[in-house]
């Protein structure tokens, strides 16, 4: 905390009691990082000052605000509980530790961030800047990725945390992860830790923490098909467990690799999603490729010209104006081919 107070990074969550806008801050934080977070802060504040105007705004565009930041679950469970607050609670967000873990999206770690930094609650809070410290400063090797870590670290933080500034010490801890004790090439030399440090001691910096085993990731082959029928295109929602749920798509086909565009496959279901009207095919892009933590897709974009108006019998398919595509929520690797074929489509 004495390093912390000369170093501190301002930022417009920080000493923040307005336990809506810390809430909205950690969501957008997880599994990103700050500079990419902040601008998508920014929009969602300006844009839903309280609760209760995210609560009461449509999902598709909230889902379209969070374009571009990933991990889609956020943005859904973050409008769930807006909706749950408004609804069940009076729009008067939870005050406690326990109370927030009933939020649909908040887990430990958000829950003893929101309790700590707006109602001085001593719950410490466990996120990859803190394991990292304390896995160095007392030499743990216990792999973090483990089942027994999380119980493990949880009392170590518990017992050392600040009982009367809970809040400012875990916004210390995690800085100093984040700038002085990072990941690759730590700040020994200037670390006010650092004489009694394990990891310093034993020259183990690069070795912890731990991580026990690295994840698989699996490999899809995505065919989306872009529709030109007289000035209109054909999109589908998302649904189901997959990936990118609720997003917005351009009809697809997943294979096993990438199809030739004159491949029987793709033939059949242009037939059938086009009931039979006359296409063609005019120019396939890609591929395009997104990795995700287990997955990477590859990606095709096959655009199609259609003679004739289109009359749709499947219920999950919707015609629009192609200058319109924008006005949907897609994930990254369709919003990246939208603006590489911003003339072609006629995009606003």
């Amino acid at each position: 905390m004495a390093w912390y107070r000369p170093t501190y990074r301002p930022m417009p969550w920080k000493a923040e009691k307005d336990a809506y806008k810390v809430w909205l801050s950690e969501i957008i934080l997880q599994q990103t990082r700050v500079e990419q977070g902040l601008p998508y802060y920014l929009k969602f504040t300006e844009t839903y000052p309280t609760v209760r105007h995210l609560a009461q705004a449509p999902a598709d565009d909230v889902m379209k605000l969070w374009q571009g930041l990933g991990y889609y679950s956020r943005a859904r469970n973050l409008h769930a509980a807006a909706k749950y607050i408004d609804a069940e609670l009076d729009g008067k967000f939870p005050d406690n530790y326990e109370a927030l873990l009933l939020l649909k999206g908040v887990g430990e770690y958000t829950a003893a961030a929101i309790s700590s930094f707006v109602f001085n609650e001593p719950r410490a809070v466990l996120d990859g800047n803190v394991y990292r410290v304390l896995a160095r400063y007392f030499g743990i090797q216990t792999p973090i990725d483990s089942p027994i870590a999380k119980r493990e670290f949880g009392v170590l933080a518990n017992e050392l945390i600040a009982q009367q500034r809970p809040g400012i010490y875990n916004q210390a801890i995690m800085d100093f992860g984040a700038t002085l004790c990072k990941p690759a090439q730590p700040l020994c030399g200037t670390c006010p830790l650092a004489a009694k440090c394990v990891a310093k001691k034993e020259n183990l910096q690069d070795k912890l923490p731990i991580k026990a085993g690295k994840i698989k990731q699996r490999e899809r082959f995505f065919h989306y098909f872009v529709i030109d029928a007289h000035g209109q295109s054909v999109v589908e929602q998302r649904t189901g467990k997959d990936i990118w749920q609720e997003l917005y798509q351009f009809p697809m086909l997943e294979a096993e690799e990438i199809l030739q565009p004159e491949s029987d496959a793709i033939a059949t279901f242009l037939q059938e999603l086009t009931q039979d009207a006359k296409w063609q095919l005019t120019r396939q892009k890609g591929p395009y490729t997104q990795k995700l933590t287990h997955q990477k897709i590859n990606a095709v974009f096959i655009e199609i010209a259609v003679a004739e108006k289109l009359n749709l019998t499947d219920t999950r398919f919707k015609t629009t104006e192609r200058e319109k595509l924008n006005n949907f929520a897609f994930p990254k690797i369709i919003d990246c081919y939208l603006k590489d074929n911003r003339l072609y489509l006629s995009l606003t």
